[in-house]
């Protein structure tokens, strides 16, 4: 199940309808089930946190905290944790990328549920992996760049 957490702004239909669309998607391509959380957050809680948890002082798009701390995070299913988007990076994000914001949450909610998968992004070969994974589940769900 995922839940979508918004008390921030009035999100459209298509945006939180692709923002549960794209968590599912990103699990059901990896043939996983689970539980997660998505909350749309501002710019001051999200630096909060990232300066917290990260250590690294500055807002940021999204953030995850997986349930796994320790685990092997593609081992079970169950909760499998939280993902933080900062909605006004994500509409920023989108005007400088040329897409809808629908489509920029839609990116966000799919790279933060393979974190939660436990797929990052540190080394030149992870981000071409996640890369391709993230392309492939936005284009089944229509959504190109």
């Amino acid at each position: 199940m995922v839940e979508l957490l918004n008390e921030l702004v009035e999100l459209t239909p298509e945006e939180q309808n692709g923002i549960v669309e794209a968590a599912e998607a990103a699990l059901a391509f990896e043939h996983k089930s689970g539980d997660l959380s998505v909350q749309i957050d501002t710019p001051d809680h999200i630096q909060t946190l990232n300066r917290d948890f990260r250590h690294v002082d500055r807002v940021t798009d999204v953030l995850t905290f997986p349930a796994w701390e320790g685990e092997d995070p593609l081992g079970g299913d169950g909760y499998l944790g939280d993902i933080m988007i900062c909605y006004e990076r994500a509409a920023e994000q989108a005007e400088e990328y040329g897409h809808s914001l629908a489509r920029e949450l839609a990116f966000l909610t799919v790279h933060g549920v393979l974190h939660l998968l436990g797929y990052d992004h540190m080394t030149e070969e992870e981000e071409c992996v996640m890369r391709a994974k993230q392309t492939e589940i936005l284009e089944g769900l229509g959504l190109k760049r």
